[in-house]
């Protein structure tokens, strides 16, 4: 696996975050190329909640758009595939700065975690070669403008899917289900949300959920944009803002990255994450939901989940594959 850019330095904020921290990331090994198989619906146990189905249901009506909604599974290379092909190489927009998601290993240089388990198996089965996948580390704000300029294929980087970015890639099916959170330092007084944002210096990346979430609720004194979630958790500790709003995965890694930080209770807005890739190519995005449904069915999904988020994940049998709807 070639990871362009993979000596890099990493952005000093970043650095003082994983130094801070002490954190020592585990290897984990990337799933290799997926057969083309019948996706298989997701077991009780992985079902939506009644009340997370609920919820999602009237977000979507609010927004007047279906989340869930993408191009059938295919194993056949269209012309977007086959360009990727021609070019002999396939290049996914990753993190490197989100533990356990996706982040650089200090000990390897390597760049590890769940969502880039899941970006090595579509790229080894897209490819037919891991030696020909690009991983290329991405800012939250770029994820859009690296797709749009083609300066990648796909972006494998916790994605929320919502309707305004329906308007400007397309998403695979998705692969994660996930809320906004709030994550204070552990002498913080706040017990919910609410008292966690109100009054208070609150960060979150620009172009991300959290965001959008943060201004709409127009209580903080003081919101905080930063390039990478993980500046977020810098500025926190170096008391520069009091709150960080990020979704709950990213949320859970920065609580088990620093354990001087805990996640208040309460959640804001349900919702499911997925591959990203230019609206172009619909043949590109059915391999990739070919792909996720192989890479579920097999069970490499769960073995990532398990190895990677399950031990920092917080009501964890709320956290699963959507599946298909």
């Amino acid at each position: 696996m070639r990871n362009r850019g993979s000596r890099r330095r990493t952005r000093p904020a970043a650095a003082l975050a994983l130094l801070a921290a002490g954190a020592a990331v585990l290897a984990g090994g990337g799933p290799v190329g997926a057969a083309p198989t019948a996706a298989t619906a997701p077991t009780a146990a992985t079902a939506p909640t009644a009340v997370q189905q609920e919820q999602q249901e009237q977000q979507e009506q609010a927004d007047g758009c279906d989340v869930y909604r993408s191009v059938p599974p295919s194993s056949e290379d269209g012309p977007a595939v086959k360009a990727v092909k021609d070019k002999r190489s396939l290049v996914i927009g990753v993190d490197q700065n989100s533990y356990r998601w996706g982040a650089r290993n200090p000990n390897t240089g390597q760049i590890e975690g769940f969502d880039i388990d899941l970006a090595r198996a579509i790229g080894a089965a897209v490819m037919g070669d891991p030696e020909k996948v690009v991983l290329k580390p991405v800012a939250t704000a770029d994820r859009i403008d690296a797709i749009k300029k083609r300066r990648v294929d796909l972006i494998v980087r916790t994605m929320t899917i919502n309707c305004k970015r329906m308007e400007d890639v397309a998403f695979s099916k998705p692969y994660f289900n996930i809320s906004q959170r709030v994550l204070v330092p552990k002498t913080s007084p706040a017990k919910n949300i609410d008292d966690a944002v109100r009054d208070r210096r609150v960060c979150a990346a620009d172009g991300s959920t959290a965001l959008n979430i943060v201004k709409e609720k127009n209580t903080a004194r003081q919101v905080v944009t930063v390039e990478n979630q993980l500046d977020c958790l810098v500025l926190m500790q170096l008391g520069k803002v009091d709150a960080v709003m990020t979704d709950n995965g990213l949320a859970a890694g920065q609580a088990a990255q620093d354990q001087t930080v805990r996640i208040v209770d309460g959640e804001a807005q349900p919702e499911v994450i997925g591959v990203a890739m230019s609206k172009d190519g619909t043949d590109l995005t059915a391999r990739v939901n070919q792909v996720l449904a192989d890479y579920y069915a097999r069970g490499d999904w769960a073995r990532s989940y398990e190895h990677w988020l399950k031990p920092y994940m917080l009501n964890e049998a709320e956290h699963y594959w959507p599946g298909t709807r």
